[in-house]
């Protein structure tokens, strides 16, 4: 399938109520509206293809973007070319759920997500922390540093309630994630998440969400889920 096609087939799939669900959370022309489980036939006929995945991205539409990184062939990809998608990524559901989530099955994720985390732009930030967050869910404990991130506890610690607001998010979802996802520091997670309690994040036009890790985390524990991982990244 060329580029024409796979766009023509997501036009045919777009919805307007999903279209202004997607804008209401950020997103902006060109977009179609399609609902991301629509997309699966789609992607199970094109399986993995870089070369048409970048050519998706480019264009600028949600959701040929997002399509994009359902169809990347994330170990074909350089640093370089996720700093590119980065660039182009201009609210969190591509930051966050597209970027980050691509990152999160190459060799180079924890390397990139460490840079982004410091680069003080917010959906960058954002992205890295997010990439933690998959790579914790999906990964053995073995792959990461106890030590590492433990220091990122206590980063957020100090930092969270100061922090942009998706970045804010998060910082929120990592600490949930290291408590359900990495045993080592399950109660290091729920401590922190407990000294943090609840954070705003503010959205346009829209009230204040209140985050609660500590709540979040314990919820999965009562369902006896400490330790989770998922099978794969990408769905």
């Amino acid at each position: 399938m060329d580029l024409n096609t796979v766009m023509q087939e997501l036009e045919a799939l777009g919805k307007e109520r999903t279209k202004k669900m997607y804008i209401s959370n950020g997103a902006r022309e060109p977009l179609f509206g399609v609902a991301t489980g629509a997309m699966k036939p789609i992607a199970k006929k094109i399986k993995k293809n870089q070369p048409l995945a970048e050519e998706l991205y480019a264009t600028g539409n949600y959701d040929a973007m997002y399509f994009a990184g359902i169809i990347a062939d994330p170990e074909s990809m350089a640093e370089t070319d996720f700093d590119r998608w980065m660039d182009a990524a201009y609210f969190y559901m591509l930051s966050d759920y597209v970027v980050a989530v691509t990152l999160a099955e190459t060799d180079i994720a924890q390397k990139v997500a460490d840079k982004w985390i410091e680069s003080g732009e917010e959906l960058r930030m954002s992205g890295g922390w997010s990439c933690y967050c998959w790579l914790l869910g999906n990964r053995p404990d073995a792959e990461f540093s106890k030590e590492k991130l433990s220091k990122m506890l206590e980063k957020v610690k100090g930092a969270i309630h100061d922090s942009p607001e998706r970045t804010k998010s998060a910082m929120n979802n990592f600490v949930t994630t290291v408590g359900v996802s990495y045993l080592p520091l399950h109660e290091k997670a729920l401590e922190t998440a407990t000294t943090i309690g609840p954070v705003e994040v503010k959205r346009d036009k829209k009230k204040s969400s209140f985050l609660r890790a500590s709540e979040n985390i314990q919820k999965e524990a009562d369902r006896g889920r400490i330790g989770f991982k998922r099978k794969y990244v990408r769905c």
